[in-house]
């Protein structure tokens, strides 16, 4: 309200605003109407508060999320089940398990007894309940661990000699590492098939063989670096000696496999079958130092 003065004193005369006047609190530099928390414009009926959406919305976000939730876990289980059940069924994973299960005493008693196995006296594996320790509580037992470190350590024993004789490239290694791995395939598939044509009833698996003949890696090493350090000389003396030992294990091991009923009741082996059986497990036990001298006489000059 204004008050204009007359000659009878003050009169009070209403404001009048005018239509398009804009009120005194809007801001005239501002291009747009501020949106934000704390100044919306009337009328405005967007979320305010987390908790005031339309009734029933966190009831029905909730269990729908949780339901979600419930069937992607319930996927991803049966999808790992499945995954798992045709993998082992390709590569038994479980049995693998076992072929590592080793620790730091056994791998040094086992390379012992690799390389010094004439003073050993038991040589049958240890059960318990119809099933074989693990390999890191009997030393008789097989693994893959050390066959697995020998052949990567052989690898790289043979780039170092090819090095030092300037003869390394990545082809020539790539091929040495084929190359072994060819030659123990094919070994362990003759053993395979020379114990079907024999009709040899044993427990002999087919990761047992992988294991035995990837032993003759220590060896090949002991071979290659003695030959590195002491030159021919030193590579024959020691090669011929892990040869003898690898024979050696390779006979008191398999014997105990393919002539397991014979070994066990300490009968003479007799029968024609039985001896057979006794050509193979020499035979096999021969193989390993051909082997070795065949995929390391090329690396020492």
């Amino acid at each position: 309200m204004d008050y204009s003065a007359t000659p009878s004193g003050f009169r009070q005369q209403p404001k009048v605003r005018m239509r398009n006047q804009v009120s005194d609190a809007v801001d005239h530099t501002q291009l747009f109407d501020d949106t934000s928390a704390g100044a919306r414009p009337p009328g405005y009926r967007g979320q305010e508060t987390p908790g005031m959406g339309y009734p029933g919305q966190a009831l029905l976000s909730d269990p729908m999320s949780n339901l979600a939730m419930a069937y992607g876990s319930s996927l991803a289980s049966q999808g790992k089940e499945m995954v798992d059940k045709n993998l082992d069924r390709f590569i038994p994973i479980s049995k693998l398990k076992y072929y590592f299960a080793v620790d730091t005493v056994y791998v040094g008693k086992k390379l012992g007894l690799l390389v010094f196995p004439y003073m050993h006296q038991n040589w049958e594996v240890s059960y318990q309940q119809d099933t074989p320790v693990a390999p890191r509580f009997d030393i008789n037992a097989p693994d893959l661990y050390i066959p697995a470190m020998a052949f990567i350590t052989y690898i790289l024993v043979a780039g170092l000699a090819l090095g030092t004789q300037n003869r390394f490239t990545p082809e020539i290694l790539g091929m040495q590492a084929s190359s072994a791995l060819v030659w123990l395939i094919i070994e362990v598939l003759a053993t395979l098939l020379s114990l079907y044509l024999v009709t040899v009833n044993t427990d002999l698996t087919t990761i047992d063989l992988i294991a035995f003949s990837g032993y003759k890696y220590v060896g090949m090493i002991v071979g290659v670096v003695a030959g590195l350090l002491f030159g021919r000389t030193g590579y024959y003396l020691m090669l011929l000696w892990c040869c003898a030992s690898i024979f050696v294990f390779m006979i008191r091991t398999l014997r105990l496999k393919i002539l397991s009923e014979a070994a066990a009741e300490g009968v003479l082996v007799r029968g024609a079958k039985n001896q057979l059986r006794m050509y193979l497990t020499m035979a096999i036990a021969a193989a390993q130092p051909i082997f070795m001298y065949w995929l390391t006489f090329h690396l020492v000059r």
